[in-house]
């Protein structure tokens, strides 16, 4: 049984930073994408980054390309989300997921494992 569990997240000013972390478990995951996605009141389920297990290969969706740094550690089988520069619009639940996903990996449906998300406040 594949659990994530999420944590890191809370209260940060605008500029601050944050790193969250989903520590996976149930089983071994070279074949996978991890990825984070958040989702704010009122508004879709949106693609943040993934990395791929195997290789090490990251993806970053445009509004955090150069603010947020996706990383994973083999030894404690955790993928880490680092955001800089935080704004009050990033401010929303972050999700982790996952999957051996085929194609498009900016797409939700396409992962059936996921966390219990953890909330991120950006204050102004």
């Amino acid at each position: 049984q594949v659990q994530l569990v999420e944590s890191g997240g809370g209260l940060v000013q605008a500029g601050g930073s944050l790193t969250l972390s989903c520590a996976a478990s149930g089983r071994t995951f070279s074949d996978y994408v991890m990825a984070w996605f958040r989702q704010a009141p009122g508004k879709e389920r949106e693609f943040v980054a993934a990395i791929r297990w195997s290789g090490g290969s990251t993806y970053y969706a445009d509004f955090v390309k150069g603010r947020a740094t996706v990383s994973r550690d083999n030894a404690k089988n955790t993928v880490y989300l680092q955001m800089n520069s935080l704004k009050p619009e990033d401010t929303a639940v972050y999700y982790c997921a996952a999957d051996r996903v085929v194609g498009l990996i900016t797409v939700s449906y396409k992962y059936a494992y996921w966390g219990q998300g953890t909330q991120v406040t950006v204050s102004s």
